[in-house]
């Protein structure tokens, strides 16, 4: 697990860092757009990566994308990650 993607940031200082409420979190954690980290616990631990990903659901959010809209447009994206990364590879 790289730095990326370690969780370190609890609930709360996640919320604060993506100007979010805490619940919403949770929403878009139920809803598969955020898997933060647990601890043995149960805490959720948010990594830079997903705090990222937090930032972006929040910019589709604002330009009018309701939930189902921001999952497709984060998988879509992702994809291409993929393929681009299977081209560079190839070349």
């Amino acid at each position: 697990m790289s730095e990326r993607t370690r969780g370190v940031f609890a609930i709360s200082v996640a919320a604060e860092m993506v100007s979010m409420e805490i619940q919403n979190l949770r929403v878009y954690e139920r809803r598969g757009l955020v898997d933060p980290d647990r601890t043995s616990g149960g805490t959720r631990l948010y990594s830079p990566a997903d705090i990222e990903r937090l930032h972006r659901v929040r910019e589709l959010l604002a330009e009018g994308l309701n939930l189902a809209g921001v999952a497709r447009v984060l998988a879509l994206e992702e994809e291409v990650r993929r393929l681009r990364a299977r081209l560079r590879t190839r070349s």
